[in-house]
């Protein structure tokens, strides 16, 4: 045993010790604690005293053997056989029996099986035509078989192989609309950016290029990871098909005909790379333009801009060298926030302060182009701004304050009392509705978000009469509305002449038919959203429309609600059928100005209506200052 012992003996000069142990049986115990402090012995007891005079051969064995048999149980060395085999049968070694648990297996991978099934016809489509048929045809039932038992198992709803499957499985059977649809209605991988991607690539190559961009949007709207990437994939998207277009119209070869017919140019005007565009091109003329006011540093407030409406409240912001103190939030919209607020501390002097993250000085250049193309006596139907701030991280426009509410207010607060509007006020609010897309359409402006809530309302001074009707001209004081918010007005000199538009307002119910049916659109943006506003009106709903085929192929749209018997029903079919069924993309402001004559006639043929106007508004803005 000593022999065996030799090749794990511990020097005198280790830094280690043995001690007794404090378990049973009187074990000794390995310690790997060094010795911090050397201690001196304890005195000598009366059983100390009497092992010391025991003989050598009787101490051996409760000393040296064990000892011996504690190095060779304790060590982590590896030891020879021999030594295992005495340290095992020593009665101070009695190792107790090992029980022996089952570890389950791992949980098997359902999808595993399907995976590699695919890369075997994937290796298979690689080596040649030989065998393309055969694998084309095992790669199908593979991904057809795997979504039909996981395809809608939300346990991998976020697992991204089941999102390739899904594309492989949209590929496989032609149709990545239904693919994409099922993938809508459970909410599945819509966090994704690689659905969009796919998608939006099968529509570019079948030929759908708007709906391709459209798809585009989309993921980025829903913010799908990587987000950076899609944003990258969208603006390579739209290089390429400005270069198509270029190519396209280079290409072009000229015809006999005295008369060439060119191609539209495409664009979307909302995109975020149009947009970039449009703002590096402007951002010489919005350093020209007078309450232009810009830092490369980010707000340094005592309040940040961005806090909840709570905390900004009755707080003070200083911009510009003026205080501007929070007097509550008359509205939220997705892209800003707007606050009432007075000026250095007069409770009479209000504006209405727009904060938007990030920073978007468009709607600023928008107010500026009014003030220079629109006359005098049009301009206060739009608003004015005095200026802006743009940080690095915020943007604050300081506009005027209208108190009495917008024109959605006029048409809910009607709802609330069961009853509609009547059908002078709803005549009314059409007439200026199409004095002001005239106005713009004619000096190249789209407004591009034309809906109740952005039509502040406004009280004429003085009663209204029907010479108000009845000239071309018309004055500040008798103004009934104030079209604001600017943020997607589209500026057509900015682009190229005859150029039209893709892409969607998504603002829900007033997206118009072209954009509905991805088809090329320009002021219909505008005069879809008239007739969703006047349909709100009358009838007190958005509004549906009807497509009906008309003999020559070509299709009719109308709204579906009937008209009450005792409304005018000639003039408001007219409205909505001219507008909802126009066939050019060029100018319509001469459309909009026979319209707008049509009702204007309507009113002075009829003195009572115009003294039942002057009742009704005198009735609403007594009701809507009370509320």
């Amino acid at each position: 045993m000593a022999t065996q012992a030799q090749a794990i003996r511990i020097p005198n000069h280790s830094k280690f010790k043995l001690f007794p142990s404090s378990a049973p049986h009187s074990r000794l115990s390995l310690s790997l604690s060094p010795h911090r402090q050397r201690t001196h012995p304890p005195p000598p007891t009366r059983e100390r005293r009497a092992r010391r005079r025991r003989s050598p051969q009787e101490s051996e064995g409760f000393f040296r053997r064990p000892r011996e048999m504690v190095l060779l149980e304790r060590t982590p060395l590896v030891v020879p056989e021999a030594a295992a085999a005495a340290a095992a049968s020593s009665p101070l070694r009695r190792p107790s029996p090992r029980v022996l648990r089952e570890v389950p297996p791992p949980p098997l991978d359902p999808i595993l099986p399907y995976l590699r099934s695919i890369n075997k016809a994937m290796d298979e489509l690689r080596t040649g035509p030989k065998f393309e048929a055969a694998a084309l045809d095992r790669l199908k039932i593979c991904v057809t078989e795997c979504i039909d038992k996981y395809g809608d198992d939300y346990q991998y709803s976020t697992d991204p192989r089941l999102l390739k499957i899904w594309i492989l499985y949209a590929d496989a059977i032609g149709d990545f609309d239904k693919a994409y649809k099922q993938l809508e209605e459970k909410r599945m991988f819509l966090e994704h950016a690689l659905l969009y991607d796919a998608y939006a690539l099968f529509l570019f190559s079948k030929g759908n290029v708007l709906e391709a961009g459209k798809v585009y949007e989309v993921g980025i709207s829903r913010k799908a990871e990587p987000l950076d990437h899609l944003k990258k994939m969208h603006t390579i998207f739209l290089k390429h098909l400005e270069k198509i277009v270029e190519e396209a119209d280079a290409d072009a070869q000229p015809k006999p005909s005295k008369i060439q017919k060119k191609e539209p140019i495409l664009l979307d005007p909302w995109s975020e790379s149009t947009m970039n565009n449009l703002l590096e091109n402007i951002n010489v003329d919005l350093k020209k333009f007078a309450g232009y006011h810009k830092s490369n540093k980010v707000y340094h407030g005592k309040v940040p801009l961005t806090s909840p409406q709570n905390v900004l409240r009755n707080k003070v912001i200083e911009l510009g060298g003026r205080k501007y103190q929070i007097k509550g939030s008359p509205g939220t919209g997705a892209f800003a926030k707007v606050y009432k607020a007075s000026v250095d501390g007069n409770t009479e002097d209000l504006v209405a302060l727009k904060i938007q993250k990030p920073p978007f000085p468009w709607e600023f250049y928008m107010y500026r182009q009014l003030d220079t193309r629109v006359s005098d006596i049009e301009r206060p139907s739009f608003g004015y701004t005095h200026e802006v701030h743009v940080y690095a991280d915020v943007s604050v426009l300081v506009c005027d304050y209208l108190p009495y509410g917008t024109l959605l207010d006029v048409i809910n607060s009607h709802l609330v009392l069961e009853r509609h509007m009547d059908e002078v006020l709803c005549i009314y609010y059409t007439i200026e509705m199409l004095r002001m897309l005239e106005t713009l359409h004619s000096v190249g402006i789209i407004h591009g978000d034309f809906k109740p809530d952005n039509m502040l309302v406004c009280y004429p001074s003085g009663e209204i009469t029907d010479e108000t009707f009845k000239g071309e001209t018309r004055s500040e004081r008798n103004q009934g509305l104030c079209l604001v918010d600017w943020g997607r007005g589209v500026d057509l000199n900015l682009f190229p002449s005859g150029a039209e538009f893709y892409g969607d307002c998504r603002t829900s119910g007033f997206s118009c038919v072209e954009m509905q049916e991805q088809r090329a659109w320009t002021f219909q943006a505008d005069t879809y959203g008239l007739c969703v506003i006047a349909h709100m009106m009358l009838h007190g709903t958005q509004m549906s429309i009807q497509k009906t085929a008309r003999p020559d192929g070509s299709y009719m749209y109308q709204p579906t609600s009937p008209f009450k018997r005792y409304w005018n029903v000639e003039l408001w079919k007219n409205l909505f059928s001219t507008l909802l069924n126009a066939t050019s993309n060029g100018s319509d402001a001469a459309v909009l100005r026979s319209l707008r004559m049509s009702f204007q006639e309507y009113l002075c043929s009829n003195r009572q209506l115009v003294g039942k106007l002057n009742q009704q508004l005198a009735k609403q803005k007594t009701s809507l200052c009370l509320s």
